[in-house]
């Protein structure tokens, strides 16, 4: 088999699997319907990218949908980037606003419109034909690079503002939701890159070189959809999201002057009540036992706006409240590792009744709290 014939089988199979995961990702039963079409029409737009590798040509008169399809690539971030949007933010919504992302889509089909669209069919035949060496393909490349890394970058800010928010208001440890988007933005920038140099290749390579690349791409490309889908099913968890309503507390606390020390001097007294009268609370109900503690139900118990105890804990105790009530669940957790009449209880067991949902988690605790595992804590006691 020559190197076209086995690009091509590459190909199909690549926009076979995508299809079908995208019609799956459609019809199963998720609570987050809309994270799944978004990322549904993602893999479909893969699948008519991988197509443009296939050894089929479009009839004359229908010549036009060989460009057309090239530049559906620009549409393939956007959607990721609205992807991310839907799995961080429980509250988003699909709005008439978000269709500015589809602006680098028009522009290009626009500067494509008068020697190419507009033309006859034996003029689109011979763009085609040089169409490597066509200007509009520069303009082209270079649009989707900055488009490209446009959204990679905004991406990662995203990330970080949900990572500082969720620490600030959840406990549920689903920082694996930022580890795990974190990771695929990793990876799109990486395969990317070598997009970018493979596409270097048509013009500064040979052909058979350049159509290697195109082979090795597309099965990198069609092994990250695979584990991309396949990780968020077996991780329904990952789509726990946070409302986007929700503010860091350095956002709303005051700017810092001469009247605002003096005031907060003042205040010393009163905040130094409130933490005792918090940490007496934490102590005595142990409402931390509760996996799905929020810092919004946590000061409905104690009877505190949940503005003043965001501030309380990580403007004036210097801690995420992830950090605040996970301590109290590792004290807990030794307290039960050192207990002679518990030594029955698995580590399993242990973290479920302190208030943890998953041993990863519990076990990167109670090392950061300890510098054991919790089985060499349990055996040092």
């Amino acid at each position: 088999m020559d190197k076209l014939g086995f690009l091509d089988n590459v190909a199909r199979i690549a926009v076979f699997v995508s299809l079908l995961l995208a019609l799956f990702l459609l019809t199963v039963k998720t609570e987050n319907k809309l994270a799944n079409r978004l990322f549904a029409c993602f893999i479909t737009f893969s699948a008519i990218d991988f197509s443009g590798l296939l050894d089929f040509s479009f009839p004359t008169e229908y010549i036009y949908l060989t460009i057309l399809r090239s530049t559906f690539c620009l549409l393939e971030m956007p959607l990721i980037y609205l992807y991310v949007l839907a799995v961080c933010y429980s509250d988003f919504r699909l709005k008439w606003k978000h269709l500015i992302y589809t602006t680098p889509f028009v522009v290009m089909n626009l500067v494509l419109m008068p020697r190419f669209y507009l033309e006859s069919g034996i003029v689109r035949e011979q763009f085609l034909a040089n169409f490597s060496n066509m200007p509009e393909v520069y303009f082209f490349q270079i649009l989707i690079e900055c488009q490209y890394w446009f959204y990679i970058v905004s991406i990662f800010l995203i990330l970080r503002k949900y990572k500082k928010i969720y620490l600030e208001n959840y406990t549920n440890p689903s920082t694996s939701t930022y580890k795990w988007l974190f990771q695929m933005n990793c990876v799109f920038a990486v395969m990317h890159s070598i997009t970018a140099s493979k596409n270097l290749l048509r013009y500064t390579a040979s052909r058979d070189t350049f159509l290697w690349g195109n082979v090795l791409m597309v099965i990198m490309a069609l092994s990250v959809i695979c584990w991309f889908v396949m990780k968020a099913l077996n991780h329904p968890e990952l789509f726990r999201g946070i409302n986007s309503r929700l503010t860091l507390t350095k956002d709303f606390l005051p700017k810092e002057n001469n009247e605002t020390i003096e005031i907060a001097n003042n205040q010393d007294e009163a905040v130094s009540a409130q933490i005792s009268e918090l940490k007496n609370y934490m102590i005595e109900k142990e409402p931390y036992l509760d996996p799905s503690l929020t810092i919004q139900e946590l000061a409905n118990q104690i009877e505190i706006s949940v503005r003043d105890l965001s501030v309380l804990i990580n403007h004036h105790m210097d801690q995420h409240f992830f950090d605040f009530v996970n301590e109290y669940r590792i004290q807990k957790a030794m307290e039960i590792l050192k207990n002679p009449s518990k030594k029955d209880l698995t580590v399993l067991e242990i973290l479920y009744e302190v208030g943890f949902n998953s041993k990863s988690s519990f076990n990167t605790s109670f090392k950061k709290y300890t510098n054991l595992t919790p089985t060499a804590y349990r055996n040092a006691s």
